[in-house]
């Protein structure tokens, strides 16, 4: 008898674990995915083009506020978690209300969902949201450019489109983002590396992105989401750890990246407290005793610093960042105290639509505001927002430029960021993987 599964997951991960486990597998019937962090996703359907022969109608997500509704209304024998960035409180909560409503609950090893590539693959993950990555990401490139080697970068998906029309996305310029109707998300970690000139990819079907990629490099930088696992078998893996959170590291799959890496990257060195620093440190070691250790410092600069200086300013910051990842500001906050702002205007009180529910939700935040825009709603609620705030300057931290799609009342600084080693040099270990992969 076929055992039912529910897998619970944020259009990602969960996707990814159906196509290689489940997929015209006969001993097990996925009855649904679920979602919760993303809006748009649920009461939509996994298409049959991407669900397989086993599945003419798809699979629908649900909203996952009904888990154990759906338990026990579909007899579900097993739940599967697939998110990329929670607490371990939150896995627990998610697996007792499972386990409450009669089905196993499972975690899914990382090596089980790996494709192995013929190409060498560099994988960039971390232990939290927003600590790092893709700084991480754009310093391999420089390094890698400056060695000529033939190489693309494949971020993790962000199923937010048309499923049937992302089964493999590659870009190659900025206006490729908007032909392809990518999420604010999506713009914030793709346009810096445009910027570059890199070749980018991701998609639903990872099979067959890899498939692609891999026809036109020689190399492949894997680039996480969130926190998660790599999908791909990494022949060198980095992780990017966060002192700002100190213990944060222990969070889920985080510590699985941890205990994974070949490098552990302590990003933001120059921000956080000496002791955060060495208690960071003295954390990952005893989850990873054998990996590399760097400090790297994350040094930012601005493009017009007089926009800031005695300025009444309103910060913007990528929206995970300081959402599910629990910090309460990121760069563009650093930004404005680094440069001299009269004030950081706090937008709470100006709040409307998304962005009142996003306030209460996430009370940690401070005063900054995070890009949501997985719709066009969602897009001009962001930017009637930003134009109701009384304030002489948008500081952007976030890394898309907003100013491209929305009309701002308000003169905008961008903020870039770049890093910096202590100790051991990236571009050493870089270096020595190459020659061992004969580049």
């Amino acid at each position: 008898m076929k055992r039912k599964v529910l897998i619970l997951g944020a259009g990602g991960r969960d996707f990814h674990i159906f196509n290689v486990l489940f997929r015209d597998n006969p001993e097990y019937e996925v009855v649904a995915f679920t979602a919760s962090q993303i809006p748009g996703i649920a009461y939509r359907r996994y298409p049959s083009s991407l669900a397989g022969k086993l599945y003419p109608n798809g699979i629908p997500i649900l909203d996952e506020s009904d888990m154990s509704k759906i338990i026990r209304e579909k007899r579900v024998d097993e739940v599967i978690l697939a998110y990329s960035d929670l607490l371990y409180d939150d896995v627990m909560k998610k697996a007792s209300i499972a386990l409450a409503s009669g089905a196993d609950f499972r975690l899914i090893s990382p090596t089980s969902t790996m494709i192995k590539l013929d190409k060498p693959v560099i994988a960039v993950t971390a232990s939290r949201t927003g600590a790092g990555k893709s700084t991480i990401t754009r310093s391999l490139i420089k390094i890698l450019k400056k060695k000529g080697i033939k190489f693309v970068v494949i971020r993790h998906p962000m199923a937010y489109g048309d499923f049937e029309k992302s089964i493999v996305v590659r870009l190659t310029e900025i206006k490729d983002l908007e032909e392809f109707g990518l999420t604010i998300e999506e713009k914030e970690e793709f346009e810096p590396l445009l910027r570059e000139g890199v070749v980018c990819y991701e998609g639903i079907d990872y099979g067959r992105v890899f498939e692609a990629a891999s026809k036109e490099a020689d190399l492949i930088i894997w680039d996480g989401g969130n926190n998660d696992l790599p999908f791909v078998k990494p022949d060198i893996m980095l992780t990017a750890v966060d002192p700002l959170r100190l213990g944060h590291e222990n969070s889920y799959p985080g510590e699985v990246n941890v205990r994974l890496a070949d490098v552990i990257v302590v990003t933001k060195v120059n921000t956080a407290s000496k002791e955060n620093v060495e208690a960071t440190k003295s954390n990952v070691r005893q989850l990873n005793p054998k990996a590399t250790i760097i400090e790297a410092e994350f040094n930012i600069e601005v493009d017009n610093p007089s926009l800031i200086k005695e300025k009444n300013v309103v910060v913007v910051e990528d929206g995970p960042t300081v959402t599910h990842g629990h910090m309460p500001y990121g760069a563009g906050y650093v930004a404005a105290i680094q440069y001299g702002a009269k004030s950081i205007v706090d937008p709470k009180p100006y709040a409307k639509g998304v962005y009142r529910d996003i306030y209460s939700k996430y009370a940690h935040m401070d005063k900054v505001v995070p890009t949501i825009g997985y719709n066009e709603e969602q897009l001009r609620t962001l930017e009637e927002f930003l134009n109701s705030i009384s304030a002489d300057t948008i500081i952007l931290g976030t890394l898309s430029d907003i100013s491209r799609y929305l009309k701002l009342n308000k003169p905008v600084v961008k903020v870039s960021y770049t890093l910096k080693e202590r100790n051991v040099k990236l571009e050493s270990i870089i270096n020595d993987f190459l020659s061992k992969n004969s580049f």
